[in-house]
């Protein structure tokens, strides 16, 4: 159980992304979360790991921020689906919106591709499953709204090149949940990702 899988779920973006402006005086940021795409394995209740990360965020900023969902031409922050690639099990990218500066997260919902430690926890529960993709929304959504990597292992937002014990990582969300339905008020964020959130987007 504790296979070291950096190189398999090594979660990356394209250089630091900026905090996102707030599209009105109300903090109101669009964003749109994709069906997914042939052979990804996403499953339609992906949708919802996804929105309750960007809920996880929106309860830790106080405010600062309204996440409203749009179709996706319009919205800042775009979320879609896709096929395990070696090497990247999430990736953030800067896209612009009607001049306005967003992300679009690419979550990669294959957990058969992260290694044989990991690939049996998830198919034998399936909310270890659902928590490796929700904790990678939650660290996606993260980069998204400008937050770098870290090297504390307790941080949503700690990158897995500094090694240590991947599976433990998401086990110690996993044992906070009874129900699939816990997800949406355990945000899964610890006192340095808040922290940090918080300097970006003061209410």
């Amino acid at each position: 159980m504790t296979t070291l899988l950096a190189a398999v779920v090594l979660t990356t973006t394209l250089g630091a992304l900026p905090p996102l402006k707030p599209l009105d005086a109300s903090g109101r940021v669009t964003y749109f979360v994709a069906e997914g795409e042939a052979g990804s394995t996403f499953k339609p209740a992906d949708r919802q790991l996804a929105v309750w990360a960007l809920d996880a965020w929106q309860r830790a900023v106080n405010g600062a921020v309204h996440f409203t969902s749009s179709p996706k031409a319009q919205a800042l922050v775009q979320v879609f689906w896709v096929g395990a690639q070696t090497g990247e099990y999430g990736e953030t990218r800067p896209i612009v919106v009607n001049g306005h500066g967003g992300a679009a997260a690419y979550i990669r919902p294959d957990t058969s591709a992260l290694g044989p430690d990991i690939a049996v926890l998830a198919r034998n529960d399936a909310l270890f499953r659902d928590t490796i993709v929700y904790l990678t929304c939650v660290h996606e959504l993260g980069h998204a709204l400008g937050l770098p990597h870290t090297a504390d292992f307790d941080d949503v937002m700690y990158a897995f090149g500094y090694g240590g014990d991947i599976p433990l990582f998401f086990m110690r969300y996993r044992r906070q949940l009874k129900t699939r339905a816990d997800i949406a008020r355990v945000a899964g964020l610890s006192a340095g990702d808040i922290a940090a959130v918080r300097a970006l987007y003061p209410r």
